[in-house]
């Protein structure tokens, strides 16, 4: 197939390189994102292109029932023809007002962004 990823994972975000076309990686995460909740919406969107590099930023939303709120996951993507970073970050989930408590609303969002991509049929080459 010739599709690779390189990811690394932390608590709300999560990276990878994709070695594929810019917009087939993004039109496929886009797509596997709305379509893994009746209540999620792309609510933001901006592209911009600087010479063969281009850039994208998506801004999705979902209800989470379990936490009774509205979580965010931002995805941005950089990179041209053969390869492109991705960086999903998570927010929104949380209950207390100083600390972080019950994030698991993010993480579940999330998972969902990391299930996009086991699905999608890029081949991953390494994880941290």
């Amino acid at each position: 197939m010739g599709v690779f990823i390189k990811k690394e994972f932390f608590m709300a975000k999560y990276e990878c390189t994709i070695y594929d076309n810019f917009y087939n990686v993004r039109e496929t995460i886009e797509r596997g994102v709305l379509d893994s909740s009746m209540t999620a919406s792309l609510e933001e969107e901006s592209d911009f292109y600087y010479g063969d590099i281009r850039c994208s930023v998506r801004a999705f939303e979902r209800y989470s029932a379990f936490g009774g709120n509205r979580l965010s996951l931002t995805v941005t993507f950089v990179g041209n023809d053969e390869s492109v970073k991705v960086v999903a970050v998570t927010s929104g989930g949380s209950e207390a007002v100083f600390f972080k408590l019950n994030t698991l609303g993010e993480e579940s969002f999330l998972n969902v962004f990391i299930d996009v991509l086991e699905e999608s049929g890029f081949e991953m080459v390494s994880s941290i």
